[in-house]
């Protein structure tokens, strides 16, 4: 389909920068996630705790959320709980820096897409972010259409 054919079906076209909400307590880490997704037509949020993300959670709502795992105890679990709670569909990926088995199994029953180990080369974080948020973006069409 060309835009003429949209115009003449009436189709009104928007977009709008897709939210993406990066949670992580290690400053460094933070800002990694940010400069890697800086400039892909995102709209990123950034929280430096895990309370800050979920208060962004019940704020806004998000078309992509990013949260680390924080430590062995799973630190980062009530923002993914948080998260499902607010819209299941929404794409929530747990970045870890020490794979744990467990908290990779409770992850993944909670609703997590994935559950990666940091550092993520910059260009496989792009494409996760990208692929995932399209894919959202092609239910939310196939629904409304």
């Amino acid at each position: 389909m060309t835009i003429d054919t949209f115009a003449q079906q009436k189709i009104e076209l928007t977009f709008r920068p897709k939210k993406v909400l990066l949670v992580d307590e290690e400053a460094g880490d933070l800002k990694i996630l940010r400069l890697t997704l800086e400039g892909q037509g995102l709209e990123l949020f950034t929280c430096a705790s895990f309370d800050a993300g979920i208060l962004c959670l019940e704020a806004e709502p998000f078309d992509f959320v990013v949260v680390s795992q924080g430590g062995h105890a799973f630190e980062g679990r009530p923002v993914l709980d948080r998260a499902m709670q607010l819209d299941r569909s929404r794409p929530v990926l747990v970045l870890t820096r020490c794979i744990d088995m467990r908290c990779y199994l409770e992850a993944m029953q909670m609703g997590a897409i994935d559950y990666l180990e940091k550092p993520v080369p910059p260009a496989d974080l792009r494409r996760f972010v990208h692929a995932h948020v399209m894919k959202a973006e092609y239910r939310i069409n196939q629904t409304t259409a």
